[in-house]
């Protein structure tokens, strides 16, 4: 039986860009672009997950706002649960310590990018909402 994985992103605005970042060589999905966050922890809220992960993987503090997308996909590893909120920098600048790349992109770029299956319904969603 596949396991189950409950994950949270951050899709962070600033001036009507969206941070994009690549997934490393090592990891699953290799190379692939993701909105940056990681997994839920026993007792953690999605929020607060999500403030760790960001603030462990990027170096940043965030402001979380309201939920975009929860998407449940089927990967050769196991069914992860993605649920992605936008947020705002709140201090510091990105950093990578996780990933190989970062991109800032507008709404209507996002698709340009090879994205982790996941994250696609959400890149559609922001892409509707923000896509002028």
């Amino acid at each position: 039986m596949k396991k189950h994985i409950h994950v949270v992103g951050a899709v962070i605005i600033e001036n009507e860009k969206i941070l994009c970042a690549q997934r490393g060589a090592s990891k699953a999905l290799a190379y692939m672009w993701e909105f940056p966050g990681g997994k839920i922890e026993d007792g953690e809220t999605p929020q607060s997950a999500l403030k760790r992960e960001i603030d462990e993987e990027m170096n940043c503090t965030i402001e979380i706002g309201e939920a975009i997308e929860t998407t449940v996909y089927e990967y050769d590893f196991g069914f992860v649960h993605l649920t992605t909120f936008y947020c705002n920098l709140l201090k510091g600048t990105p950093t990578l310590t996780e990933h190989v790349a970062i991109q800032w992109l507008a709404a209507n770029e996002l698709m340009s990018l090879e994205w982790a299956p996941a994250d696609i319904p959400a890149v559609k969603k922001i892409q509707e909402a923000l896509g002028k």
